[in-house]
């Protein structure tokens, strides 16, 4: 094998976290616009307004999403056995909500009914809203670690049920979650819309923006001070077998911490985590920027970062069953199959990325309220 496992692991676990950046930055500001289209749009011709900025782009970032459950599944299958088990309603929701989406689109403007429309209108909302919830809770309980464990034939089982997600600290990071979206969706209809959806946009983005740095700081002060973290107590091989259970775990408090007082730049994580939304909110004015757009996006990829690098090595620590806790060393498809997929993902990554550029080159300028209203009659 040209490349050491031990790297190999590592690269699928950094490529792990590009794809869920990419997804956040690219679908977050879909989700979030859809979350804000009741609040930001009055009349009908701006609730098209607001829709018609992300119907070209919505479709084709999920394609992140995908590739992102896809690797998983191929790179980290014992990862994506306990985490798609024991979060299955979680998943469930999030399915059921992005259905949703197209649904929206397709059927809004199918009758002309106002309640018809208005109806549409919340599903959309309810499709960005429930997502971003749901993904920040989970996040928020990979820091707590999550009931499960594994008997020595490694056999799977979990201790819990969906509502133990809901505990304050795992609501904490989903408000941080939605809060994030929201600020990148305010953020990207004041850069996209004009009128009175891009001022009211640029105040939601601008408070969200706050609120983000603010829960984001209180979150990171609670795992500081009040949640215990995990550490491997003892040797392990980094090139060995993918065995969860051939290694011990010790829960500490303060572990989540231990990671930056090794390496002290990954501190530069959670310093574009707060810095970031702080300075979308200053520069979101109503006519637009795209420097508000670009830092919210920055503090998106630092509150994401955060939480990888916090729990490196862990992927999925266990609450109950501490050595059964998955760690990128005992959790990967053999070098085999994470160096084939290697050279999958550095032939269509590109591709990805060429063609995402290209839509967003081709689909560049604002969306005009005149304009939208001008095309009414075609509705």
């Amino acid at each position: 094998m040209p490349i050491d496992y031990d790297i190999l692991r590592l690269i699928w676990w950094a490529l792990l976290g590009v794809l869920l950046i990419g997804f956040a930055i690219l679908d977050g500001y879909d989700l979030g616009t859809a979350m804000l289209l009741p609040f930001v749009a009055r009349t009908d011709a701006e609730r098209r307004q607001v829709r018609e900025t992300i119907e070209p782009h919505w479709e084709g970032h999920q394609v992140w999403l995908i590739l992102g459950g896809g690797a998983v599944f191929a790179a980290w299958p014992l990862l994506y056995a306990a985490s798609f088990s024991g979060f299955y309603i979680a998943m469930l929701l999030v399915l059921v909500s992005l259905i949703l989406r197209p649904a929206g689109f397709t059927f809004r403007d199918k009758l002309e009914g106002s309640g018809w429309r208005g109806f549409w209108d919340w599903a959309l909302a309810i499709a960005g809203f429930v997502p971003s919830l749901v993904f920040g809770v989970a996040f928020g309980n990979l820091l707590l670690g999550v009931p499960f464990g594994f008997d020595p034939e490694m056999r799977l089982s979990y201790t819990w049920t969906f509502f133990g997600l809901l505990n304050p600290f795992g609501v904490l990071a989903g408000l941080v979650s939605v809060a994030m979206l929201a600020m990148h969706g305010g953020t990207w209809l004041a850069a996209k819309a004009d009128g009175e959806v891009a001022e009211r946009a640029a105040r939601i983005g601008r408070l969200a923006g706050l609120v983000t740095a603010v829960l984001f700081a209180v979150a990171g002060t609670w795992i500081a001070f009040g949640i215990e973290g995990y550490v491997i107590s003892g040797a392990i091989t980094h090139t060995g077998p993918s065995n969860p259970l051939a290694k011990s775990v010790a829960r500490e408090a303060g572990a989540w911490l231990r990671n930056y007082y090794i390496h002290t730049w990954l501190i530069a994580a959670p310093v574009l985590g707060v810095t970031g939304p702080i300075l979308a909110a200053a520069m979101s004015r109503p006519r637009g920027s795209i420097a508000a757009l670009i830092w919210s996006g920055a503090g998106i990829a630092g509150i994401i970062a955060t939480a990888g690098v916090s729990l490196f090595p862990f992927l999925l620590p266990s609450s109950t069953h501490a050595e059964s806790s998955l760690t990128i060393w005992d959790a990967s498809s053999s070098p085999l199959t994470l160096f084939i997929m290697l050279i999958a993902v550095l032939v269509f990554l590109p591709i990805v990325l060429i063609y995402t550029g290209a839509v967003m080159r081709l689909m560049r300028g604002r969306v005009h309220l005149v304009d939208v209203e001008r095309r009414s009659g075609r509705y």
